[in-house]
């Protein structure tokens, strides 16, 4: 049995070099001359000239051209921003403990955190005094017209989404259609190098989340799980409660698959491995323990960068 319970290398998170082409947009109070010698561009035509329409869950927002102070409310907004070099003045966090996850280099280290993901603050978030705020549905319903009286807000329907649509949302709103098709191009580019890399098709894998006393399986919609089926792995069938579902541990082997993955909050831990699955291990012959803070949480480009780093770090070992 191979238990791997250690920290991965760090990613090589290489930038994905993004041609953006901006354009600049000037509001002239005086200009050209008409018949009498005067000239005047009136503020209608100005602020037509200046933002665009984004159509999302709510309907439609008019945000500025170039959108410069960004508050995001969701860890795919998040990755998605700092992925188009467009880095957030403000986001929340999933744990005000942890903050900003470390996968997404010193660019993002210093964003002002405003609050949860399930609970953001919306004063903290009117001091940022943001030009954009991207929001989500499911999670901020009921705050929508208190954040679209502080700034223009896009809403994503939900983060269960498969992620790739929310970040091609997410990039028309910071108005990087393409940057968004490029970095996405490039993450499955990656899965189907892996793929081909490692021969991987016909291979099971499960992804397992002890927590609660429970363990929790992602599915083949989850971030993790359809990275894992990017690269050729199959998720083995459940009866799905969306993108994951909850078993007892005295159902572990339902888990059973031929590449195994437990995340833990710190992969270093002796007791990454709970007990259910350490007392099976004939049953899991290939279990690795991942790291939660991108296997997890690290939905988007970035974070599946990261996660595809991990994963072929594995199979180079395991293959070794």
């Amino acid at each position: 049995m191979s238990f791997r319970a250690r920290r991965p290398h760090r990613a090589h998170l290489t930038r994905i070099a993004i041609a953006a082409s901006a354009t600049v947009l000037v509001a002239c109070s005086s200009g050209g001359s008409d018949s009498s010698g005067s000239s005047e561009t009136t503020s209608s035509e100005t602020t037509q000239a200046s933002t665009r329409e984004v159509d999302h869950s709510r309907g439609v927002s008019d945000v500025a051209e170039k959108p410069e102070r960004v508050v995001v409310l969701e860890p795919v907004q998040l990755d998605t921003a700092v992925a188009l070099d467009v880095v957030p003045v403000g986001t929340t966090v999933l744990s005000e403990e942890t903050g900003v996850p470390e996968y997404l280099g010193e660019d993002a280290a210093d964003i002002e955190t405003v609050g949860t993901v399930p609970e953001p603050n919306i004063e903290q978030i009117a001091s940022l005094q943001p030009d954009l705020i991207i929001g989500t549905e499911t999670r901020h319903s009921t705050l929508y017209d208190q954040l679209s009286d502080i700034a223009p807000t896009v809403f994503m329907a939900s983060q269960a989404d498969p992620w790739p649509d929310n970040v091609r949302l997410v990039g028309e709103a910071l108005n990087r259609s393409d940057e968004a098709e490029t970095v996405l191009d490039e993450y499955q580019r990656r899965c189907d190098e892996i793929a081909e890399g490692f021969d991987i098709a016909g291979s099971t894998a499960q992804l397992i989340r002890p927590r609660d006393g429970i363990l929790t399986l992602y599915g083949p919609t989850s971030f993790a799980g359809s990275t894992l089926e990017c690269t050729g792995f199959t998720t083995p069938e459940h009866d799905w409660e969306d993108i994951s579902v909850d078993v007892s541990p005295e159902r572990v082997l339902d888990a059973t698959a031929d590449l195994v993955l437990v995340t833990a909050v710190d992969p270093d831990d002796p007791n990454a491995i709970p007990e259910a699955v350490a007392s099976n291990e004939e049953s899991f012959p290939n279990l690795h323990v991942v790291d939660q803070s991108f296997w997890i949480t690290g939905v988007g480009p970035l974070g599946g960068q990261t996660v595809l780093d991990d994963l072929e770090r594995i199979l180079t070992e395991a293959r070794a």
